[in-house]
C-alpha cells in the first residue's frame, strides 16, 4: 500500500458498509511500515486492499476490502494468501481477525479458508451495534 492508494482504499470502504470504516489519515501506518497494507489492482483500477499487524507470534487482520462488482474472482483469497505468507515469513504461529456476526459472507470466507471461530465481542460495532466473531487460524 502505497500513498496513492488511499482514495481507492477509500472508495472501496464507501462501497462496502460491512467494512471498517477508516480515515484516510488511519491508513498512515500501513504506509510507514508500522502496519502492512496491499491492494490489489484489475485493469488499473484498485479493487481489494488489506491491513494488518504482527506482534509476538500473532497477525492480526485489521482492515480487508474487495468492490462488490469484483467479488468471487478469487481476489480476496489473493490478498488473504500474502497475509498468510508474509505472517510465515514474520513466524507468526497464527492469524486472528474480528467480523460482524451478520456478516455471513465473510464468515463463510474465511471458514474456507481454515479459520475457525473461537469467541465473541458482545457490543464491539458501532453502525449498527453488534457484536463481533472472533477468528483463528493457526499456521
Amino acid at each position: 500500500m502505497e500513498p496513492a492508494d488511499i482514495e481507492g482504499v477509500l472508495a472501496i470502504q464507501r462501497a462496502c458498509p460491512e467494512v471498517a470504516q477508516w480515515s484516510a489519515s488511519d491508513y498512515e501506518p500501513a504506509i510507514t511500515g508500522a502496519m502492512s497494507g496491499w491492494v490489489f489492482e484489475d485493469e488499473g483500477r484498485l479493487v481489494g486492499f488489506l491491513v494488518a499487524r504482527s506482534l509476538l507470534g500473532e497477525s492480526e487482520i485489521l482492515n480487508f476490502g474487495v468492490r462488490p462488482d469484483s467479488r468471487r474472482r478469487g481476489i480476496g483469497s489473493q490478498l488473504l494468501e500474502r497475509v498468510f505468507e508474509w505472517s510465515k515469513r514474520g513466524h507468526a504461529r497464527r492469524i486472528m481477525l474480528e467480523v460482524r456476526a451478520s456478516n455471513v459472507a465473510a464468515q463463510s470466507f474465511y471458514l474456507r479458508h481454515g479459520f475457525q471461530i473461537v469467541g465473541r465481542r458482545g457490543r464491539y460495532y458501532s453502525n449498527p451495534t453488534e457484536e463481533a466473531l472472533l477468528l483463528d487460524c493457526p499456521l
